[in-house]
């Protein structure tokens, strides 16, 4: 079992930064891909972003590269999404994301966050 709980949301104004932190519980982490999906009202949950726990290699949407850096602290046992640049599109709830070996687009998540506002204004 995982626990995810997301914190760092909030309103900011377009070409302004956000980190959004993601607190991990639970066993065997190291076989573990975290990640980032956000979801817009009327729109699907999409894939954003994710990193492997054990060996450090990231993976983003087009849609987020060379505006988005995922992270991990292993002793803090944390994933961190710092999001540059913020568009009014980023606007979304952002959840944090664990699939037990998974590939980096994770398609098959085994376990959720409740997720976290972001609002970015134009």
């Amino acid at each position: 079992q995982v626990q995810l709980v997301e914190s760092g949301g909030g309103l900011v104004q377009a070409g302004g930064s956000l980190r959004l932190s993601c607190a991990v519980s639970g066993r065997a982490l190291s076989s573990y891909v975290m990640g980032w999906f956000r979801q817009a009202p009327g729109k699907e949950r999409e894939f954003v972003t994710s990193i492997n726990w054990s060996e450090g290699s990231t993976y983003y949407a087009d849609s987020v590269k060379g505006r988005f850096t995922i992270s991990r602290d292993n002793a803090k046992y944390t994933v961190y999404l710092q999001m540059n640049s913020l568009k009014p599109e980023d606007t979304a709830v952002y959840y944090c994301a664990a699939q037990l070996f998974g590939l980096p687009t994770m398609t098959n998540v085994d376990y959720w966050g409740q997720g976290t506002q972001v609002t970015v204004s134009s």
